[in-house]
């Protein structure tokens, strides 16, 4: 029989691969059981169920009544506590937001553990176990709110210390905020820490001239929500200083969902410009369609699910600009002001033509081409 070596270490990189990564894009649901005088009960039985997926994890309370589940996924969830002598504690409605300590203390109600008695207000509104500062974006407000190019990142700005990149000067005074790129305390948009779905996010590279750092810009509608965090994050994330920006993408259900988009400009829509006199005025033209789909639902009931999403983009736009073509005098070497030679004092008076036999000195003869003369200065420019 023929061995294979490596094939053992190579089915369990793939299998351990999956829970490196999940120290960013998943969450803890932590907390504490006691009793009505405050003492803590060990070995209680608590399940976590999550109300969309119906998949669950359970554990049992330590020595001092404490529970902890790692690696849970976003969304809603049911924390279901039993213990001989004392009712049921069932608390709904837990949500889970992405890489959260989210805690639920639940204090047992003496009694039968066929009563159930369900806990309102047992999880925790303030994160108490983490001292990072940071603001979730959910799924409503990355759909809902208005994104001009449809990148979810912009919503970054809704966090404190977060300020727009200033517009970039390659664009002029009139141009464009840099694409998908905003400050976080005062660091440059490169500082920035992009992850998706627990994986790295970032492009490495030195050219982008602050631009958003995204390899893949996912879908808003593909987004379940994501997590700015400004400062004070854990270690794990490491090698920023600006934010760290953890996106998740949605997942199926045990309800199928879906939804079909389409944004739309064109030129029809957009309104008269000032750049331009009214009597030569024409509206650059402007058609952009921005379309797609989403669609999940389970496979397995209560056990696997998928989701999908497709987006495109067909856009066509000109520009209008108004530029300055050489006249007759141009192009024959007439200069249109006086231009003094820096090398030989020569003076050439406005008028003068400049022969076609006389060189200008280089570099002046690949700066300023013989039918090209300055436009304002009286000498050849400091170049020469």
């Amino acid at each position: 029989m023929r061995r294979f070596p490596y094939a053992v270490p190579i089915v369990v990189c793939f299998l351990v691969s999956p829970a490196l990564f999940a120290q960013f894009e998943t969450s803890e649901v932590l907390g504490s059981v006691h009793d009505p005088s405050n003492a803590s009960l060990p070995n209680a039985a608590v399940t976590l169920t999550n109300q969309q997926t119906g998949v669950e994890a359970k554990t049992v309370t330590n020595e001092n009544g404490e529970y902890d589940f790692f690696n849970v996924q976003i969304g809603l969830y049911t924390v279901k506590v039993e213990h001989p002598g004392f009712s049921v504690a069932t608390a709904a409605d837990i949500r889970v937001d992405v890489n959260v300590r989210q805690r639920v203390d639940i204090v047992l109600q003496v009694g039968v553990v066929s009563d159930t008695v369900n806990v309102t207000a047992a999880a925790s509104i303030l994160t108490t176990d983490s001292s990072e500062h940071s603001q979730v974006i959910g799924t409503q407000a990355i759909v809902e709110l208005p994104l001009n190019g449809r990148d979810y990142a912009t919503l970054a700005l809704l966090s404190t210390n977060a300020v727009q990149s200033p517009i970039s000067v390659s664009f002029g005074p009139t141009g464009t905020p840099r694409e998908g790129a905003f400050n976080v305390n005062g660091m440059r948009s490169t500082y920035n820490n992009f992850l998706l779905d627990g994986m790295d996010n970032n492009a490495y590279g030195t050219s982008n001239q602050s631009y958003s750092v995204q390899v893949v810009q996912p879908s808003p509608d593909a987004i379940a929500e994501f997590r700015v965090i400004t400062s004070n994050y854990s270690a794990e994330y490491g090698r920023v200083g600006g934010a760290v920006v953890n996106a998740v993408m949605r997942s199926g259900t045990n309800q199928f969902h879906g939804s079909a988009y389409e944004f739309l400009r064109n030129t029809d829509l957009n309104a008269a410009g000032y750049d331009f006199a009214s009597a030569v005025f024409v509206k650059p033209p402007l058609q952009r369609n921005q379309f797609g789909v989403t669609i999940g639902g389970p496979l397995i009931k209560n056990k696997l699910f998928f989701f999908a999403d497709y987006e495109g983009l067909r856009q066509l736009q000109h520009y209008l600009n108004f530029d300055t073509i050489p006249d007759a005098n141009d192009r024959a070497g007439i200069l249109p002001v006086t231009v003094v030679d820096p090398l030989t004092k020569a003076i050439y008076p406005a008028g003068t033509q400049i022969p076609i036999s006389t060189p200008l000195p280089p570099p002046c003869s690949m700066l300023f081409p013989r039918k090209m003369a300055p436009a304002a200065p009286t000498t050849w420019r400091s170049l020469c």
